[in-house]
């Protein structure tokens, strides 16, 4: 689907324009960080904060502009989050739209400071596409893309601070030795579902990655972007699936409106089948900082588990 355009024109130009004023009253960054001192690296969502705090250390200080239960589809910068951009050594965002409405301004951050999309290191030939070309950007639901992505941004960090380069690659290798554990364990856990019953259903489009990954069949009721809009046919094509595959649970997400999937429910239930909430998954927000969902390890781990047991014939 095409990604709409949100938010007041003025609002934005004023945003762009308070970039600009601020790196013209700025000397530009140096490439390299002085000996000893602390990396200051700004990112969008968690799912790129969080690892790469892990992956730096005590090396690096990391900021994300976008909390538990924030939708990057629709978000806009605030003066705040410029005034947080324009203090990065580093920024790092995911890109692929995915923070559709703040492109501008990293364009105008680019010209001062190392700004990276991190997604749009990975191989066109590897991105998943809608049926009208959009590239979904939700990759860190495949392990193995979302190591791409950080593998990037780690190389970011290394040109930026060329003398803890060892440190960096150390920390990611032991990093990744991590993820590759929690591939294998997802994979394992979710092959146990009934083929029949591998189909997962959201609020929108995010997990497409996660179901080409894991061979489940994904249906989001929105398509990648939140601000697509949910029609009656997109409700009644989901309660023809449920019923025809007697799928017994659906899902709501952290970050999106329980709506649309309430209604598919009572739809479901006018037909003779009672679908329940399998829970809450995490899909472009993650938990609260200080709980295991507040890791990119832990809300991966979450999702796999509430999908298992909701879908899974010991889980009913």
């Amino acid at each position: 689907m095409r990604f709409k355009q949100r938010g007041i024109l003025f609002g934005v130009c004023l945003l762009v324009l308070a970039v600009v004023m601020a790196g013209c009253g700025s000397d530009k960054k140096s490439d390299e960080k002085a000996s000893g001192e602390r990396l200051n690296v700004v990112t969008t969502i968690a799912q790129i904060a969080e690892p790469i705090s892990v992956i730096g250390g005590d090396r690096v200080t990391v900021q994300s502009l976008m909390g538990p239960g924030v939708d990057p589809h629709l978000y806009n910068a605030t003066q705040g989050d410029i005034d947080k951009l324009e203090s990065g050594d580093v920024v790092l965002y995911s890109g692929l739209h995915l923070e559709a409405n703040m492109v501008k301004v990293f364009e105008e951050i680019g010209k001062s400071r190392p700004t990276l999309a991190i997604s749009e290191s990975i191989p066109a030939d590897q991105l998943l596409q809608d049926e009208e070309g959009a590239t979904d950007p939700h990759v860190w639901f495949d392990i193995d893309l979302w190591k791409q992505s950080l593998n990037a941004a780690v190389e970011e960090l290394k040109k930026a601070a060329p003398g803890d380069a060892d440190y960096f690659e150390t920390n990611k290798q032991a990093y990744f030795q991590k993820l590759d554990e929690l591939k294998a364990d997802a994979q394992e856990k979710l092959s146990q579902i009934p083929k029949e019953k591998r189909v997962l259903i959201t609020a929108h489009d995010a997990f497409g990655y996660f179901g080409r990954m894991n061979d489940i069949d994904v249906i989001g009721l929105q398509g990648l972007s939140t601000e697509d809009e949910v029609g009656l046919s997109d409700i009644e094509d989901t309660v023809k699936l449920l019923v025809e595959y007697q799928v017994p649970a659906v899902f709501v997400e952290s970050s999106i409106n329980p709506a649309s999937i309430n209604a598919v429910i009572e739809g479901a239930k006018k037909q003779g089948l009672d679908v329940a909430v399998g829970g809450e998954l995490f899909s472009d927000a993650m938990g609260d900082a200080g709980t295991p969902e507040g890791t990119y390890l832990g809300m991966y781990g979450h999702n796999v588990d509430t999908i298992y047991q909701a879908l899974s014939a010991e889980g009913k």
